[in-house]
């Protein structure tokens, strides 16, 4: 009896790490996207036509959509940025999930020294978060907050070794944050922890107490986009890390906070198409996913703009992927859809 429950404990181990796992029946997962302003000239969600449209072209209605602020925008001087309330009830009221990307930086060409975590530990921004963590008390809707998100990237003001950030200094400045939010009592906020893929994860997490759910960021360049980097599939891009999260918080669900392809409608349509057999055969703590449908450094990651990719991206959300589901929501945290 004993050797059969070893044997039924590490087969559900294999299952819980894929990929490479035995093949899993879809699974519901909450899918969104970030999108740009290609469509109408404004991003959402300060234009929903933009998100109606994108849902209209993929043939299926967002449980997520993704934004973000800075804790403060910079020209002559610098201002804190307001809780952003309007796009945040415009989500709702869309019957969407607000995936809110929130960062300890600052916009407009400040700076960045004064936004360091050294900073933020020391307490230099509490006023302000208290006032934030307030807000969203008030507010009272549930969403994910992915709070300085790619911290283990050195592109970011909060990254690792740039802008004087030393090494440890991360997890006790997201603890800090954290605890401020805790006590102010916003516990309709769902902590979303997002690195990019690669090593020194470990170092980075701020210990389940901290988060509720886990997350990655990855892109497929390819060698014609602007960095010219080689061309990696999702897996390439996305195996390696995941099992390294699925140890570090294995009773964490998952997200994909940011993903994206570059490429011809040709190769842009075989990646998608793998990207979501990946997510259906392995993967199984993945629960979410937020494609970035913008422009961005001359790069089109957008889907809607190859016809081919778009039916693909489409097709592939006919599996799992829940649509419009705030209003089956409990305060915090928010659960793995199918709990």
């Amino acid at each position: 009896m004993r050797s059969a429950a070893l044997v039924a404990a590490l087969l559900a181990l294999v299952l819980a790490l894929g990929p490479g796992s035995a093949a899993a029946s879809s699974r519901p997962f909450y899918w969104g996207a970030w999108i740009g302003p290609q469509l109408t000239g404004e991003e959402a969600p300060w234009d929903m036509d933009a998100a109606a449209q994108f849902e209209q072209k993929v043939g299926r209605g967002l449980s997520l959509i993704e934004f973000s602020a800075p804790f403060a925008t910079c020209g002559v001087n610098c201002h804190f940025n307001p809780f952003p309330l309007t796009p945040l009830e415009q989500i709702r009221l869309h019957g969407a999930i607000p995936l809110f990307s929130w960062n300890s930086g600052a916009s407009g060409g400040a700076d960045q020294s004064k936004f360091g975590l050294a900073e933020l530990r020391a307490g230099r921004f509490d006023r302000y978060i208290r006032y934030f963590a307030r807000s969203a008390k008030a507010w009272g809707q549930p969403f994910f907050l992915r709070f300085d998100w790619e911290m283990n990237g050195s592109w970011f003001p909060w990254g690792a070794g740039t802008n004087d950030n030393q090494p440890g200094e991360f997890v006790p400045a997201w603890r800090h944050v954290h605890r401020i939010f805790e006590e102010v009592g916003a516990t309709n906020v769902t902590w979303a922890w997002c690195p990019f893929v690669g090593t020194g994860l470990r170092q980075f997490y701020p210990g389940d107490r901290y988060v509720d759910w886990t997350c990655l960021d990855g892109y497929n360049w390819g060698p014609e986009s602007a960095l010219g980097l080689p061309w990696q599939t999702f897996d390439q891009l996305f195996a390696a890390s995941y099992r390294r999260l699925a140890r570090i918080a294995p009773a964490k669900p998952m997200m994909v906070g940011e993903v994206a392809s570059t490429g011809s409608d040709e190769q842009k349509t075989a990646w998608i198409r793998e990207m979501f057999a990946s997510l259906r055969n392995g993967y199984r703590k993945v629960r979410g996913l937020a494609w970035f449908d913008k422009i961005d450094r001359e790069t089109d990651w957008p889907v809607e703009t190859l016809p081919a990719a778009n039916a693909a991206f489409a097709a592939g959300l006919r599996h799992g992927a829940k649509q419009n589901v705030y209003s089956h929501l409990e305060r915090s945290p928010i659960p793995p859809p199918g709990t």
